[in-house]
């Protein structure tokens, strides 16, 4: 797992779930690289903090396993 120190100085275009709330404290998605399917995530709060580098696969599960409540 990789992580860029500053996630604002990654040349990606981040968003939002369409399920988040307006002001809501959320976790933003970017796709970092769609040729080795590496997507990055950062906290919405705190756009200039760190962003969390993931493979596609590991993301996928990770998503997977929230929305199957699996992870309590």
């Amino acid at each position: 797992m990789n992580h860029a120190e500053n996630a604002a100085t990654l040349p990606v275009t981040w968003w939002k779930s369409s399920r988040s709330e307006a002001g809501a404290q959320c976790v933003e998605c970017a796709v970092l690289d769609p040729h080795h399917r590496v997507a990055a995530l950062r906290d919405s709060k705190t756009p200039t903090g760190p962003a969390l580098l993931l493979p596609y696969d590991t993301l996928n599960t990770f998503v997977t396993a929230l929305k199957q409540d699996a992870l309590n």
